[in-house]
């Protein structure tokens, strides 16, 4: 096995955000769940667009902002997602490069646009999540650079991205791809939604040895072991997957590798002003501690630390430098 020249390769919707402050009723009068995500069509998208106050643009997408927090932390990266030729899209193209990351999957012409998320955040930080998945749902297996997925130390895959068809055939031969060159592969639920749509899946993907890292958060766990026993549920995942981590909001965040469990508490922060982008941003935290050979628990640290740096603002973008934050904190 040939030493890996990067330290994640991340598979994934490549969305640019639009994220704008609501009181509770708007959110309430679009009948969806606050803290919730949602899916819609292009049409319903420009409608509520039309109607949300004042936003700003940031690029997204939860694999998209796991590889960009690492990035943000030392780790060589590079992303694989489909942008339309479009004003977003290079927008989209603009800020993950910016950030140090490899992208290089070529534009798609023509409908649909790309891929857009209206993110709501009501005054207590909670993001409720419109997203119009437009040209990232059509991302082709012929699109995988299959020899920079085979260069990296992680494949990292988000359940996001499995609802289109086109995507989770490119995701399945990832996998392949992943393995045969001995790398690990890291998957993140994403939401309680994707369980819902396919939770078989995922659990069949867990019996196979196809994911040797798993993300959820407690909810999302609950979901997959199909129980209201946190402890039960977590041991019988874990039992399915060489490392299992599981964030559970204030309560800080545990994970059992291998049989070794560790457990932290959340970062303290002032306030909570936006919960976007807190889950991804924990993956990446952890898994940049991983790659860097720390042990479970300081790789736990590096994910509430870096959690805990997004939800101290708005957007899924780290606004300070966590790699010196990790430095101060943990040395």
């Amino acid at each position: 096995m040939t030493e890996p020249t990067l330290d994640i390769v991340a598979i994934g919707n490549a969305i640019v955000d639009v994220i704008a402050q609501a009181e509770e009723e708007f959110v309430a009068a679009e009948g969806v769940t606050k803290g919730s995500m949602r899916l819609m069509d292009e049409e319903t998208s420009d409608s509520l667009y039309s109607r949300m106050g004042p936003g700003r643009e940031i690029s997204g997408g939860s694999a998209a902002n796991t590889v960009a927090g690492m990035a943000a932390m030392g780790a060589k990266c590079g992303f694989i997602g489909q942008v339309a030729d479009d004003q977003l899209g290079e927008v989209f193209h603009h800020d993950i490069s910016a950030n140090g990351v490899v992208f290089e999957t070529p534009a798609r012409s023509g409908h649909p646009s790309t891929a857009r998320c209206l993110i709501l955040v009501t005054p207590d930080g909670q993001r409720t999540m419109n997203t119009f998945l437009g040209a990232s749902q059509f991302l082709p297996e012929a699109a995988l650079d299959r020899d920079m997925i085979a260069s990296a130390r992680i494949l990292y895959l988000e359940g996001y991205l499995w609802d289109p068809a086109e995507p989770r055939a490119a995701m399945r031969a990832a996998i392949d791809i992943a393995h045969k060159a001995g790398r690990q592969v890291a998957f993140t639920l994403s939401d309680t939604f994707c369980i819902a749509r396919h939770g078989d899946d995922f659990r069949k993907l867990l019996a196979d040895g196809a994911v040797d890292i798993l993300f959820a958060n407690e909810s999302e766990l609950l979901a997959l072991a199909g129980g209201d026993d946190f402890e039960a549920a977590l041991n019988s995942v874990a039992a399915s997957v060489d490392t299992l981590v599981v964030t559970r909001g204030g309560d800080g965040a545990v994970a059992i590798q291998k049989g070794q469990r560790a457990q932290v508490a959340a970062e303290p922060i002032d306030r909570i002003v936006d919960t976007t982008g807190a889950g991804d941003l924990f993956a990446a935290g952890f898994m940049a501690g991983q790659v860097q050979g720390r042990s479970l628990e300081d790789s736990l640290h590096m994910g509430a630390i870096a959690a805990g740096e997004i939800i101290s603002h708005y957007g899924a973008r780290a606004e300070a430098k966590l790699d010196e934050l990790i430095k101060a904190r943990l040395g």
